[in-house]
């Protein structure tokens, strides 16, 4: 890609402390209001400070840049910043952010989804104050739906937490601060890829805190996220292969360092407690569509999963393809397996990376059509809990992981 930026700094800004940004693609119906909320944030949280609002856009041909302009901010400073015509990619957008927070000789960085209809003002605060008080990374803690955010519940959260010893709830949860310092850390990062340089971003910038030793904490948002829902069994689109390759790629980068790590520990909470009474919207699951897709994908990838999966692994996958409907199950202990099997057949290019990320989804599917089963019936705090209980299985298992990539 090249690294041409276009930009539009109508007050001519060149020194901010804080930095609130707004990574989009074709947002201009939803852009206004976090434009608004987070300048509302900035006047009155940050005011002895010096600020901007940046809108870090792909080119949008529907008037996202009129729309970030034209919203009432009451004064506050606006920067649009765009990837060249035709370059995608929400990492690419952050590429641009972080260059141009290094410039400004920012302090402190607040990012927030341009989708997001439940973002106030106390966003900013907690998701920025933490950054003056000597932490380097600020990821989100919200109430979401137990079926919004599957890829984060069962592979993101799990997974990260297990190899990098931190329990960060939300990995991938889009809307975060970073200090200045860290913007440089990201910027020479080696590790950009085609995939970091779209959907990857939000798990690569969580997994190089941890990796960096960065002090990282967890905003409690105040408020549940409330965006543009999808159900889980509706098409992933290239997302899930950018978030798993991601994390893949990741692992090979660092094995020396996840390969010390034991058991996790709890991340410090910044913000009152989860006392929160307002529920987020639900999320439709269509479970026959997940059956579906499972049996489909054991069907077509059947042969190849035989060649990533460990012997004992494929057999137990067999078994639970021939289970009645009504006792489908897929035990989570299992799942660690197949993510840590599809590690190391990733570390040993057994097959195309591709081909590799796309065969792991109709077994996602079964995962998550298992979760849904399971939790049915629990309210959002039992199904949390059930997500803990999972990810210490994961940090249980992992001597599979470490056994099988050390022979």
């Amino acid at each position: 890609m090249t690294d041409q930026i276009i930009e539009e700094n109508p007050q001519n800004i060149t020194e901010a402390e804080m930095v609130v940004a707004i990574p989009s693609y074709r947002e201009a119906g939803l852009i206004a209001h976090p434009t608004t909320q987070a300048a509302q944030g900035l006047k009155r949280y940050f005011a002895d400070r010096k600020y901007v609002l940046i809108n870090c856009d792909n080119d949008s041909d529907d008037g996202t840049k009129e729309a970030f302009f034209g919203a009432e901010t009451d004064g506050v400073p606006q920067i649009y910043l765009s990837t060249p015509p035709g370059v995608r990619g929400k990492g690419n957008n952050f590429h641009n952010l972080f260059r141009k927070v290094v410039q400004l000789k920012a302090k402190a960085v607040v990012v927030v989804d341009a989708d997001l209809k439940s973002i106030t003002p106390q966003w900013i605060k907690h998701l920025g104050e933490p950054l003056f008080n000597d932490f380097g990374y600020v990821a989100p803690l919200y109430v979401r739906h137990k079926y919004d955010g599957t890829i984060t519940n069962s592979i993101a959260y799990p997974l990260t937490r297990a190899l990098y010893g931190r329990r960060v709830r939300q990995p991938i949860g889009g809307d975060f601060g970073f200090s200045g310092d860290l913007a440089r850390i990201y910027l020479a990062s080696p590790s950009w890829s085609e995939a970091v340089r779209h959907f990857g971003i939000d798990i690569w910038m969580t997994t190089l805190a941890m990796t960096n030793n960065v002090p990282i904490c967890q905003a409690y948002m105040g408020r549940p996220k409330i965006h543009k829902p999808k159900d889980p069994g509706s098409d992933l689109g290239p997302m899930f292969s950018q978030v798993v390759g991601t994390i893949l790629h990741l692992m090979l980068q660092s094995t020396g360092y996840w390969m010390r790590v034991k058991w996790s520990r709890p991340t410090a909470i910044f913000g009152f407690g989860l006392g929160e009474v307002e529920m987020p919207p639900p999320v439709k699951v269509n479970q026959d569509k997940l059956a579906e897709k499972f049996s489909a994908g054991f069907k077509q990838q059947h042969g190849l999963w035989a060649k990533i999966l460990s012997e004992s692994i494929m057999n137990k996958v067999d078994e639970i393809e021939h289970l009645p409907p009504e006792q489908f199950d897929f035990p989570v202990q299992l799942w660690a397996k197949v993510l840590f099997d599809y590690a190391l057949a990733y570390r040993d290019k057994v097959v195309e990376e591709e081909e590799l990320l796309s065969s792991l989804i109709p077994l996602y599917f079964g995962k998550t059509l298992s979760f849904v089963r399971k939790t049915e019936r629990m309210s959002v705090q039992q199904a949390e809990e059930f997500i803990e209980n999972e990810c210490m299985v994961f940090e249980e298992t992992k001597p599979y992981l470490l056994e099988r990539w050390d022979s």
